[in-house]
């Protein structure tokens, strides 16, 4: 049996869960996420507690035994406060803007970028430099944040690009010349 998938979720006292067929259903202040669950897992909910167990013990159930906690503690948090990725950009004449449901980036290409976003994250921009994914799903916004990092991923030379926030650079001598 997985450590994790024996651990009790515990439902904040405004987040209530449904479950209808292995459909989970979780409704939050911030919103609604659901998600279709295998047939092998189930989930009891007591209380203010949610318990998950299996019904089998195969290789493949209990793989999924402590990833399905994981992602329906992931959902009680997400409805309960946002999830949020902050990002900066690093480099001259590296800029962003959002707004209208896209981001545009312009980070030395020749074009802009333009990046729409789903309807369930959220970007705020401070300074034109450090941008904050926001959003109740979280591989929405992990999903979203790595899509902006991807354009241009910081690079080890100049340190341009690109960063999570905090991340740290390891750098690298560049060439040297002949003495």
């Amino acid at each position: 049996m997985s450590r994790i998938g024996k651990l009790p979720i515990t439902l904040p006292k405004d987040v209530t869960l449904k479950v209808i067929d292995n459909l989970v259903s979780i409704k939050g202040p911030l919103g609604e996420l659901t998600r279709q669950l295998p047939p092998e897992i189930l989930v009891n909910v007591e209380e203010a507690q949610v318990f998950i167990s299996v019904n089998d013990d195969s290789k493949k159930t209990r793989a999924l035994h402590g990833l399905v906690r994981t992602l329906l503690n992931n959902m009680v948090l997400g409805v309960d406060k946002k999830f949020e990725i902050d990002l900066q950009l690093k480099g001259v004449g590296y800029r962003c803007q959002a707004g209208n449901g896209k981001v545009t980036l312009s980070l030395g290409y020749s074009h802009p970028i333009i990046l729409p976003l789903p309807t369930s994250v959220e970007v705020k921009v401070d300074a034109n430099t450090n941008i904050k994914v926001l959003g109740i799903d979280k591989e929405e916004v992990g999903f979203i944040a790595a899509k902006i990092r991807s354009f241009r991923p910081p690079e080890p030379y100049n340190g341009k690009g690109v960063l999570y926030k905090g991340e740290n650079i390891l750098r690298k001598a560049g060439k040297v010349g002949k003495k």
